[in-house]
């Protein structure tokens, strides 16, 4: 199951069910082998991400030192604009108990999300 943020609503989905959400998103991997998120944003299905981060066909570096990532989070976001902030602040907590506490405590996204459309 994978928590798929929509509005102040969160959404439980299989990973294959996540397939037709195709929007702007920040998203967060996990590598269960490294013990380690991966947080990216896209315009695309973000398990079509997934396939691509597995098999290494963005050739970037920290995500190819594994094949097992898997879907940890989703923020949908009205713009790419707001996915980008909301990237860039996950990125500089650089905590993974920030990520996690993200999917426990739904309103910590919203309160990220409202900040990333200023």
């Amino acid at each position: 199951q994978v928590q798929v943020l929509v509005g102040p609503q969160t959404i439980s989905r299989t990973h294959k069910e996540c397939g037709f959400f195709i929007m702007i998103a920040c998203y967060i991997l996990y590598s269960l082998k490294l013990d380690k998120f991966y947080t990216g944003f896209t315009q695309e299905s973000v398990e079509e991400r997934v396939i691509k981060h597995n098999s290494s066909s963005y050739g970037v570096r920290y995500t190819s030192g594994t094949n097992d990532w898997e879907i940890f989070l989703i923020i949908e976001c009205a713009t790419i604009s707001q996915a980008l902030k909301v990237e860039k602040h996950i990125k500089r907590m650089k905590s993974k108990k920030y990520i996690r506490d993200l999917k426990t405590y739904p309103e910590m996204v919203e309160r990220l999300k409202e900040k990333g459309l200023q």
